[in-house]
């Protein structure tokens, strides 16, 4: 299910299906920055009813975040959700959503984009269960609400599309990258991210060709969670009871892409987590994997060295450095786009028409 092209008018969902940071006074100055921006835009931001609550509030009501989102597409004159930003509980959501039949006939009567990364990706995968493709992309906080005097160039470039999507368009490695800001205050405003020029660029790391298939992914921690259970012990039986993970079969017909968080897991938590997959024959069933930059390039050359370990014995090409997740700035990927990777050119082009 392919949402509409947003334009000048169209109301627009913020919601906080995780950390409760929005409504926080330390971020005001943030949400009415994003705000604004949005109505430079054309667009008209509605805030949910629990958008605004505080952290400790959304962190023991997931019912309430869920509800958020429900109500989201339920309104049809709503016709895009912005995620505020991620989180590390977004799967207690599930169950409120999933077991609402009245929320899945919604999702199926008005699609709409849905936006957002980080713990997000628990979102992404349910809605693409129920049929909807979904964006891994910008958020309010720390996207649209740049602290900058202008939403950072790429990040805009791709932002844009959800405006003029074009019949394909090609994800390009960002000429320069972001340092993470130490602070997000209010003394940050107008301030510039400190700039890196990008030396490496896109980084083929194992096997060769074009490759084609249809995106899925998300945060690694995320995923890896969703099979595991990890930090909660029921994540993974809400993936189970909701069969939300794809198939061998369905594995087989997508590009996975996998990006680390600004936890920066370390090196030995990254190869745990990719032996996962590799022992669930996720790595080898997929058409090829995209591997996100990591934030401030921590680890940079020590994930590289896990990557070539864990694929040394599996054909499944694999392209690093992409300018997607955490790390700034940030590109959208469109959860089942039709995609063609070219692991010899570094390339990636998304063949399809992503909206309406």
């Amino acid at each position: 299910m392919q949402p509409n092209c947003l334009k000048k008018g169209d109301k627009v969902a913020i919601v906080s299906l995780s950390r409760g940071l929005l409504g926080m006074p330390f971020c005001k100055h943030e949400l009415d920055l994003g705000i604004k921006r949005l109505e430079e835009m054309g667009l008209v931001p509605v805030i949910m009813d629990n958008a605004l609550k505080d952290m400790d509030y959304l962190e023991a009501h997931p019912e309430a975040r869920a509800h958020d989102l429900k109500q989201a597409f339920m309104d049809p004159e709503i016709k895009g959700i912005i995620n505020a930003i991620g989180g590390f509980d977004t799967y207690k959501t599930i169950p409120y959503l999933m077991d609402d039949q009245e929320f899945i006939d919604a999702v199926k009567n008005n699609p709409k984009i849905f936006t957002g990364f980080s713990d997000t990706t628990n979102n992404h995968l349910m809605l693409n269960k129920l049929g909807l493709s979904t964006f891994y992309g910008p958020c309010l906080l720390v996207d649209i609400a740049e602290l900058d005097k202008e939403i950072l160039p790429y990040t805009k470039k791709y932002f844009d599309y959800y405006f003029e999507t074009p019949e394909h368009f090609e994800i390009t490695s960002s000429p320069v990258w972001y340092m993470d800001r130490k602070s997000y205050g209010e003394e940050e405003l107008g301030k510039p991210r400190e700039e890196v020029k990008e030396e490496h660029g896109f980084e083929t790391l194992n096997g060769e060709g074009k490759k084609c298939g249809k995106l899925y992914g998300g945060c690694i921690e995320s995923l890896y969670e969703a099979y595991v259970g990890g930090r909660y012990e029921d994540e993974d039986k809400v993936y189970r009871k909701y069969n939300i993970l794809p198939s061998d079969d369905e594995w087989k017909e997508k590009i996975l892409f996998l990006e680390t968080s600004d936890g920066k897991p370390t090196p030995e938590e990254f190869e745990r987590m990719l032996l996962e997959f590799k022992k669930r024959s996720i790595l080898s069933l997929v058409q090829g994997v995209i591997f996100g930059k990591p934030i401030d390039e921590v680890y940079y050359d020590e994930y590289k060295e896990v990557i070539s370990k864990v694929f040394e014995d599996i054909d499944t090409p694999v392209l690093y450095n992409v300018n997607f997740g955490h790390s700034v700035p940030r590109c959208i990927l469109p959860y089942d786009a039709d995609t063609i990777v070219d692991y010899d050119n570094k390339k990636i082009v998304i063949n399809s028409k992503i909206l309406k």
